[in-house]
């Protein structure tokens, strides 16, 4: 890949490459034991930067919809997000690195069996405010109530506290949630698909958004993402298909 004078003011216009990156999804991103953030999304923000040959400046955020405003307001050059319209209004993505599936959780005791059980008006739905599951869920609910917590990795401490009938997030950390808090089950199956991309401001113009994207594609075609996730030992996401398949 070689890397155009335009390209190189529009993705790094300080003279570093600022990456945008949620810890409130523990599939792209989470701390060491020294409390350094680490993970698939800091692995392909630290190779771009070594391809532009700039140092990385990490800003590390929360939730999903901080870390969204962070590249809304030019705070950051690049970011890690899952693909949804209401972003792709500030905000230009790639094709999709990462699949993740979202599930929905319930108490034990909970009469519901089934995702299409959800949507009634007797129900309320816990999401993470700003997720790609509260923008997801706030189109697909006709008649469930959300509840929106601050973050994604505080959705079940709220839906309990709340008394609410379900809670929504990413599998693994609902998964991780129900091992830490007795009498919790996950329904069957997802309720979406999400597709984590790579996105910029939409201020930086097409060529940026290609020359990211072209990024994206070769990083799934050689296995630096697949090596990623077996690295920081992920599991229950997948490679994304190259684009357009």
């Amino acid at each position: 890949m070689t890397t155009r004078a335009d390209v190189m003011n529009a993705l790094t216009p300080t003279g570093r490459l600022r990456a945008s990156i949620n810890l409130g999804n523990p599939i792209l991103a989470n701390r060491d034991a020294a409390g350094l953030p680490v993970g698939v999304s800091i692995d392909l923000a630290r190779e771009l930067a070594r391809r532009l040959g700039v140092d990385v400046e990490l800003v590390v955020s929360e939730s999903a919809g901080k870390s969204v405003d962070i590249v809304n307001a030019d705070q950051a050059d690049i970011g890690f997000f899952a693909i949804d319209p209401v972003r792709g209004q500030g905000i230009l993505f790639t094709a999709a690195y990462v699949l993740i599936e979202g599930s929905y959780l319930v108490r034990d005791a909970s009469p519901l069996q089934h995702n299409e059980e959800v949507d009634t008006a007797a129900h309320r739905v816990t999401v993470g405010k700003g997720s790609a599951y509260d923008l997801y869920l706030t189109r697909a609910l006709k008649a469930a109530q959300i509840v929106r917590a601050v973050s994604s990795p505080a959705v079940v401490d709220t839906f309990l506290a709340n008394g609410d009938d379900v809670a929504a997030g990413v599998k693994q950390q609902l998964e991780s949630d129900a091992k830490r808090l007795p009498g919790l089950r996950l329904l069957p199956g997802r309720f979406m698909v999400i597709e984590q991309a790579m996105g910029v401001p939409k201020t930086r113009g097409e060529a940026a958004q290609a020359y990211v994207a072209a990024f994206v594609e070769e990083m799934k075609t050689s296995g630096f993402v697949a090596e990623a996730l077996a690295r920081h030992h992920i599991e229950g996401a997948a490679v994304a298909p190259a684009a357009g398949r």
